[in-house]
């Protein structure tokens, strides 16, 4: 028999257990693993005094013996860091980063991230914020066919000589895209690269035929990430998603190759840079995408010697504990910069509001989104003979508008019969063909409506095409819901007859008419469906409407220093180019996106599609002027964009409401709308160096000058004064008070002497003084500017203007101007 001391000897076990029990419970989820990126001090192979090379094109050769000694003791030191500051079993080094970064990858938990940051030799240690993934036609939109092309040699030549790299999804090597043509073989040099052919699951070793020059994953991260699944989380370059091989195709696919989905041909699709070779670094997967992979790729790019970067992946956030310019993802790209690679990046998809850029640093491109000329319209024929507009690239049905077929609204076709949940999934939605009278919509065009489930992204158009085929729908129309509001409706192929009609005025015509022509009894049961219609042609573009305007979703600046999003003194995004409904090669498999599963095509918008159009931009650029370092590139690219569309006003903006169009400014397009032509002769150019970024961050007030040291391996030395003083194609400043000059300095990259005449609109509340006013100028030769700027009325708001230098022989160089005056006085 238990006595009263055993009970409470007992009763305090079971206390202290539990609470045991509970501190490990919090314990374990405290502690929880995730990925560390973590900066060494000491330069990486690429910068090393032993390692760096006289060879042309390339500041370092890694096939030289120095580097790979380096190299290896730069992995030593990482493990030696690990062993001695971590616990045993605590850890799982994922990667060594050793060409451009030295540092490393690793799993871990957060306490044992706390000993790396006070182990001697790390100087930086940051988590692992995730990545994600952010043409028939734009061509012609931008005037290559017809100028650029011509100027290079034609499509037979475009691009010759220079390897893109990309950072994204992998790549279908089957495509006819990427496919080497032996009539027309590719013969230029590429001593300054060396990639490797890494194959795998999905991709042989013949998938590097030439046009494919390079092939690596990295999926480290992904593995410690997440549970990756087998059957589309591939382990090899293969392209489960389709984004990369889209992406790759924008930028450096092959010329007029023919674009034909569901048995349609939609005309022929040509990259930007069509004799580019393609090097690609898969990884970002559809299951999970992380720094730690993209940063490992972007290393390794660096390495190969790649010229052109395209990043249309990146971080899902601003970095939490840092300002933006120095996260591990910035300073990645800042020391490929460094190696002489120009870097593009897709500026985001989260536009309109302000300050959704996710693109920061002055040493990289900005890429915003725009849509081109081109429209796809679908419509619905009424049997009172209106014709609504609408959206789907859709085969017409039977009789292309000739014969009307009964229309039916979905929630009056229902099984009265049938056992299933009376929801707007079942009744409204048209997601399940057993909710349906089989013997009143098998030959109907049914009105689906876009309620609940679309709305929370339950359910898919996808379901619906499953539907009207087992139940023989003629045809079917999405309408826009009042309850809802208007939606976005984007072009995409569809399998069975359909149109999107996502204006919710024009559904209200539709309904209008269904409710005139249909008999219902007192019960509000349908007796008779009266109501005809037909549906029409979607697949036929029509051109010449207004553009470019800029895409809603397409992320705005101001650029922004931290979490916080305090203003910047950098202009972002850089760039406008094409990025709404792009056509462009895919991955059959379609892992994310089952709609576009078994085809080789998809018609996508997003900056992601916008990047690559600037990455080939640049590669002709790289092409006609080798020895130009990517800030020169970056320069031609930006200075002589335009600003106006193709009436000749100022382009056009879409805003938060759908169908809304405002007066874009420099926060939604930069320095304009690229234009290609102009930008391989652009007169003059603006140079920025590495030792100039160092500048530029140690001239910003409000950061650390340890945690500049610590990010770039370099002491702040000598000051540009302020921010805007870096001599980039635009001037920023997020703060004046009362006044400032800054300065540029161009250099002529023209054939002859020009004379310049210097304009400068100012910003409002605000005066420009530019000195010389106008000035001479001799080939190669160079000359400062000074901006001297007053602040005449304190606005405490961003205001826009530009500076413009006409030269004689007709160039002209626009530079972006924006302001925010707070203070007249200091």
């Amino acid at each position: 028999m238990a006595t009263g001391v055993d009970v409470l000897a007992a009763s305090s076990y079971a206390v202290l257990l539990l609470h045991l029990l509970a501190i490990g419970t919090i314990a374990s989820v405290v502690e929880e693993r995730s990925i560390y990126l973590i900066l060494m001090e000491g330069e990486p192979v690429a910068f090393h005094g032993d390692v760096l090379s006289s060879q042309q094109g390339r500041r370092f050769d890694p096939k030289s013996e120095a580097y790979k000694v380096h190299a290896n003791k730069l992995v030593d030191s990482h493990d030696q860091v690990l062993e001695s500051t971590l616990d045993k079993g605590s850890y799982n080094k994922l990667y060594s980063f050793k060409h451009v970064l030295n540092g490393f990858a690793v799993h871990t938990t957060p306490s044992q991230a706390k000993k790396l940051q006070l182990a001697q030799g790390v100087k930086l240690v940051e988590r692992d914020r995730r990545a994600k993934s952010m043409t028939t036609y734009t061509p012609e939109f931008l005037g290559l066919p017809q100028t650029v092309w011509t100027q290079e040699g034609g499509d037979r030549n475009a691009g010759d000589g220079i390897v893109m790299g990309f950072v994204d999804t992998g790549i279908n090597p089957f495509h006819p895209s990427f496919a080497y043509d032996m009539l027309n073989p590719l013969t230029s040099n590429l001593s300054h690269f060396s990639g490797a052919c890494e194959t795998g699951p999905l991709f042989p070793p013949f998938s590097c035929n030439g046009k494919i020059v390079s092939t690596r994953f990295f999926i480290a991260g992904a593995q410690a990430a997440a549970s990756l699944n087998a059957t589309i989380d591939i382990p090899s370059p293969a392209d489960a998603v389709g984004h990369g091989s889209h992406v790759a195709s924008i930028a450096a696919g092959n010329a007029g190759v023919p674009v034909t989905v569901n048995g349609f041909y939609y005309g022929r699709a040509s990259g930007m840079a069509p004799r580019a070779r393609v090097a690609v670094y898969k990884a970002v997967y559809p299951t999970v995408g992380t720094l730690a992979d993209v940063v490992a790729a972007i290393d390794q790019a660096v390495a190969d010697g790649v010229d052109i970067l395209t990043l249309s992946i990146g971080p899902e956030e601003p970095p939490q504990d840092t300002v933006t310019f120095l996260s591990i993802f910035d300073i990645a790209m800042l020391f490929a910069r460094r190696a002489g690679v120009f870097v593009v990046q897709a500026a985001g998809n989260s536009g309109p509001g302000p300050s959704t850029v996710l693109s920061y640093s002055p040493w990289v491109v900005g890429a915003a989104a725009s849509r081109t000329d081109r429209r796809y319209a679908a419509s619905l024929l009424l049997g009172n003979g209106l014709n609504v507009s609408g959206v789907g690239l859709s085969a017409p049905t039977f009789g292309n508008g000739s014969l009307l077929y009964r229309l039916v609204l979905a929630k009056d076709a229902i099984n009265l019969s049938g056992a299933f949940p009376r929801t707007s999934e079942y009744v409204e939605e048209c997601q399940h063909p057993e909710a349906f009278d089989p013997n009143v919509v098998r030959g109907s065009i049914v009105l689906c409506s876009f309620s609940a489930g679309f709305y929370n992204e339950t359910s898919t158009l996808t379901a619906i095409f499953d539907t009207a085929r087992v139940l023989g729908f003629m045809g079917f129309v999405l309408v826009a819901n009042p309850s809802y509001g208007d939606f976005i409706g984007q072009p995409i192929p569809f399998s069975v007859s359909g149109a999107l009609i996502p204006k919710v005025a024009d559904a209200k015509i539709v309904s209008q008419y269904y409710e005139q022509q249909t008999l219902r009894d007192a019960r509000g049961i349908v007796r008779q469906f009266n109501a005809r219609a037909a549906i029409q042609d979607g697949r036929v573009a029509s051109f010449g409407v207004q553009a470019p305007i800029v895409s809603r979703f397409s992320s705005r600046g101001p650029s922004f220093i931290d979490i916080n999003r305090n203003p910047s003194d950098v202009l972002k995004p850089d760039i406008l180019a094409p990025g709404n409904e792009i056509w462009a090669a895919w991955s059959p498999l379609s892992a994310l996106d089952p709609i576009l599963t078994g085809y080789n095509f998809a018609l996508l918008s997003g900056s992601s599609m916008a990047a690559p159009h600037v990455a080939g931009i640049a590669a002709l650029i790289k092409q006609k002027y080798p020895s130009w370092n990517p800030s020169m590139i970056a320069s031609a690219i930006s200075t002589t964009a335009t600003k106006f569309d193709n009436n000749g006003g100022i382009i056009m903006a879409e805003g938060f409401n759908i169908g809304s169009l405002y007066s874009s400014n420099n926060f939604d397009f930069g320095a304009g709308f690229v234009n290609p032509t102009h930008a391989m002769d652009p007169g003059l150019v603006l140079s920025s160096e590495f030792e100039d970024y160092i500048s530029f961050l140690c001239s910003m007030p409000f950061i650390d000058r340890f945690a500049i040291k610590a990010a770039t391996r370099v002491w702040c030395g000598q000051s540009i004064g302020h921010p805007a003083n870096l001599n980039i194609p635009s001037v920023t400043i997020s703060a004046l008070r009362r006044s400032l000059t800054v300065r540029r300095s161009f250099k002529n990259v023209a054939t002859k002497p020009e004379t310049y005449v210097s304009l400068a609109i100012p910003p409002n509340g605000t005066t420009i003084t530019l000195r010389p006013p106008w000035f001479t100028i001799a080939p190669e030769g160079t000359q400062d500017l000074d901006i001297e700027i007053n602040v005449i009325k304190s606005t405490n708001e961003f205001t826009f203007g530009e500076i413009i230098l006409t030269g004689s022989l007709n160039h002209i160089v626009r530079m972006p101007v924006t302001i925010r005056p707070v203070s007249i006085v200091l």
